[in-house]
């Protein structure tokens, strides 16, 4: 069983998180660790999950979207349904970060057509002072 598990600093070392960020998981119920005394022992179960985590986490999903989608593993359909809402889930996010990317793109548009205002406006500044001497 030792082989199959490891240990919260194994954990943090190979998947760059805390061990806060472990036992922030272990409370919100997505990862599910072996108590053995004070001491927690991750399965493969938990790695894998810990990497849908993390990779839902940096795609945008809240907690309880990746909560629902682990919770769908277990339905058993050959993960179809978990599938098809997790494809579901991340065409929204898609959506909603090209629209927040063409916002973005509008933003830095804008300020760059601003700083080219005031490129100008300090120029025509600085000529009037050097005039005035």
């Amino acid at each position: 069983m030792q082989e199959d598990t490891m240990t919260i600093r194994e954990m943090c070392d190979a998947y760059q998180v805390t061990p806060r960020t472990l036992r922030f998981y272990e409370a919100k119920e997505l990862l599910f660790p072996i108590r053995d005394g004070q001491k927690r022992l991750f399965t493969k179960r938990d790695r894998a999950r810990l990497k849908l985590i993390l990779r839902g986490k940096r795609f945008g999903f809240s907690l309880e979207e990746i909560r629902q989608l682990l919770d769908l593993y277990h339905i058993g359909d050959q993960q179809h349904t978990q599938m098809k809402r997790t494809f579901e889930i991340a065409q929204d996010r898609l959506a909603d970060m090209e629209a927040q990317r063409e916002e973005l793109t509008q933003a830095i548009d804008d300020l760059k057509a601003q700083l080219k205002w005031g490129e100008k406006i300090l120029a025509s500044m600085e000529e009037t002072k050097k005039a005035a001497e």
